[in-house]
């Protein structure tokens, strides 16, 4: 059974950088693909950054350019956050694609069938 845990989460300062680690174990030829979420209270669980195959990713318009996601060629997956801004602040989450249609189309939390359980990124301005 495939599992997923983040880690690397903290405070920090407007400007600085993150960077969150995701070590997925059992079962990872069956994941297509690699994303990271954020959820803030009172609102839906958005799509940030997704890798499959490597070297194809996907950003969201609000990170593009700051955050930057890599694999190890193994069993983690990264989230390098640079220029962090206080919006930036929410839990974010590991979460496994297991299909295509999960892996090419827009990140959609509810396609995605195994998450981590999420690290806290707090930006104070």
């Amino acid at each position: 059974q495939v599992q997923l845990m983040e880690s690397g989460g903290g405070s920090v300062h407007a400007g600085d950088s993150l960077k969150l680690s995701c070590e997925v174990s059992g079962g990872i030829a069956s994941v297509q693909c690699l994303a990271w979420f954020r959820q803030v209270p009172g609102k839906e669980r958005e799509g940030v950054a997704r890798i499959r195959e490597h070297s194809l990713v996907l950003y969201a318009a609000a990170v593009d350019g700051r955050f930057y996601i890599s694999d190890d060629y193994d069993n983690r997956v990264y989230l390098q956050m640079n220029s962090l801004k206080p919006e930036d602040t929410a839990v974010y989450y590991c979460a496994a694609g297991l299909d295509r249609r999960t892996c090419t189309e827009e990140m959609t939390a509810h396609l995605y069938p195994l998450w981590g359980q999420g690290t806290q990124v707090t930006v104070s301005s």
